[in-house]
């Protein structure tokens, strides 16, 4: 039988990181659920279409083929209509639209059925926003990863520096304290943690730490 870890959290929790180590660790495939979701707010972008006008974005759906490889590495690639947008996905602007977009229902309603498929035929690590309690609700080990809007704003700040995009701390500070609200607040699927889901925050952890932190669990479980 498939084992599958959900790792839920804010943006700019470290995620993303922590759950590609723990599934490399554990032999398992990781799945980005978030790098989905961006893919649509890239379509959109891409096409013109508000993100803030639901039934426009609603439509455009039958015109987006989303899939998911992994390259000799084991690096989860996004194919967006046939083009490896990977890369593309990571900016601010994208990620800003991926999360106007995921308040849609049928666009959680295309993905999670894509992510669900995924989870029943391999043993995977999936982190997003709602993979404990709608993804994958029996995951067999639920995380909730969170750390202070500080930390997390000053992680983001130098993920983008590093890609040498130039920010203000003080303005991806409030991108991710305005994220944190549409997250926990959007009617569908908002943000929570689930009583089953072990808190970890990692505020004062460095990675390592709190991938074992993880590994601990799984472990005793």
């Amino acid at each position: 039988m498939p084992y599958s870890i959900a790792i839920d959290g804010p943006a700019g929790a470290g995620k993303s990181t922590i759950a590609k180590a723990v599934a490399r660790e554990l032999g398992y495939v990781y799945i980005d659920t978030g790098a989905m979701y961006r893919a649509v707010g890239l379509y959109c972008l891409n096409n013109g279409i508000n993100t803030n006008d639901e039934s426009s974005v609603v439509a455009s759906i039958k015109d987006i083929d989303i899939s998911i490889s992994y390259d000799e590495e084991g690096a989860q690639q996004v194919f967006l209509n046939g083009e490896n947008v990977s890369s593309k996905i990571r900016t601010q602007e994208v990620g800003a639209a991926a999360s106007t977009v995921s308040q849609y229902q049928p666009v959680r309603d295309l993905l999670v059925a894509l992510q669900q498929k995924l989870a029943s035929k391999t043993s995977v690590v999936m982190d997003g926003r709602d993979i404990g309690s709608k993804v994958l609700p029996n995951a067999d080990t639920k995380i909730y990863l969170t750390a202070s809007v500080e930390e997390r704003a000053r992680r983001r700040a130098k993920e983008l520096m590093e890609k040498g995009e130039t920010c203000d701390i003080r303005e991806v500070e409030k991108e991710i304290e305005e994220r944190d609200y549409r997250d926990m607040h959007r009617e569908n699927s908002p943000l929570i943690k689930v009583p089953d889901a072990v808190l970890i925050d990692s505020s004062d952890l460095t990675i390592d730490e709190t991938i074992d932190s993880i590994l601990d669990i799984v472990i005793k479980r």
